[in-house]
C-alpha cells in the first residue's frame, strides 16, 4: 500500500503514539504535519527525522488543541502548504486522576477539550476538503477507557466514550464520499510517559518494577503484555488502505483481551 501524494495531520504527535502514526505513514509516502508541545530542539530533531528518513514533506505546527481558532488555523495551514488534508489523526490527550468530588473544575474542562472537543474542531475543519475529493480518512485515538470505566478518571472516561460517539455520527454523515471514519481504543500502551510511571509507583507500593508492571498496569490486560506504538500505528496504516474502505463508524479494541472480559 501506498500513500505517496496523500497529506496527513497528526495532533499530539511529538512523541509516543502519536509520533509512531506520523512516522508510520510517512513510510507509506504521506507528507505529514506534526503537532504538540516539547522541547522545541527535540521536537525539531523528530520533524527533519521523518523527512531525512522517508524522503517526504514533514511540518510542525504548535496549535494548542485547546483552542477552536488555533486548531482551525492549523488544518488551514496544512490543507495551503500541501494541497490537501486526506488523512486525519486525532491523538491528542492528557489525563487527571481525582474523586468526582474533588475534581477540579478546570481540570475536566481541559480534558474534554483537548481529549474531545479538539477532534470536532479539525473534524469540522478537515471534512469539507475530503468530502470534495471524495477520499479521506479519520482516525481517533480512542481508549479501552472508550467502552469501560475505571475510578477517578471521570473526565477521561467521558472524553474516550465522547470520543466513540463523534467517531459514529461523522463516520454516518461521510459514508457515501468515500471518507471513513474510525477510532482506535488501545489498552495500556508502551510509551515514555508510561514508563516514567513505574519508579514511582514502586516506591509509593513498595513493589518490584515487575510487579507494577504485572499487578498495576496490566492488571486489567489478559495477555500482561503491553501494546506496542508501532502495532497501534500499524493499525492506522491499514484503516488508511484501500482494503479498509468498508470500514468506517468502527471502534477497533487493541487492549489484550481487556474489554473481552
Amino acid at each position: 500500500m501506498s500513500l505517496a501524494k496523500r497529506n496527513a495531520v497528526v495532533t499530539g504527535s511529538t512523541s509516543g503514539i502519536g509520533l509512531a502514526y506520523a512516522r508510520a505513514l510517512a513510510a507509506e509516502g504521506a507528507n505529514v504535519v506534526i503537532n504538540g508541545f516539547g522541547d522545541k530542539d527535540a521536537i525539531e530533531k523528530e520533524r527533519s527525522g521523518i523527512e531525512k528518513d522517508f524522503g517526504v514533506k514533514c511540518l510542525y505546527d504548535g496549535a494548542d488543541m485547546s483552542k477552536p481558532a488555533e486548531i482551525a488555523a492549523m488544518v488551514g495551514a496544512a490543507e495551503k502548504a500541501l494541497g490537501s488534508v486526506d488523512v486525519l489523526v486525532n491523538n491528542a490527550g492528557i489525563q487527571f486522576v481525582s474523586p468526582v468530588e474533588d475534581f477540579p473544575i478546570e481540570k475536566w474542562d481541559q480534558i474534554i477539550a483537548i481529549n474531545l472537543s479538539s477532534a470536532f474542531h479539525t473534524i469540522r475543519a478537515a471534512t469539507p476538503g475530503m468530502k470534495a475529493r471524495k477520499w479521506g480518512r479519520i482516525i481517533n485515538t480512542a481508549s479501552a477507557h472508550s467502552l469501560v470505566a475505571s475510578p477517578f478518571k471521570s473526565a477521561y472516561v467521558s472524553a474516550k466514550h465522547g470520543i466513540a460517539g463523534l467517531t459514529k455520527t461523522v463516520a454516518l454523515e461521510v459514508a457515501t464520499f468515500g471518507v471513513t471514519v474510525n477510532c482506535i481504543s488501545p489498552g495500556y500502551v508502551w510509551t515514555p510517559l508510561v514508563e516514567k510511571q513505574i519508579p514511582d509507583t514502586m516506591k509509593a507500593r513498595n513493589m518490584t518494577k515487575e510487579q507494577v508492571m504485572n499487578d498495576v498496569l496490566l492488571a486489567a490486560q489478559p495477555t500482561k503484555q503491553f501494546v506496542t506504538v508501532e502495532q497501534v500505528a500499524a493499525l492506522a496504516v491499514f484503516l488508511c488502505s484501500d482494503a479498509a474502505s468498508q470500514i468506517t463508524g468502527a471502534n477497533i479494541s487493541m487492549d489484550g483481551g481487556w474489554t473481552a472480559a
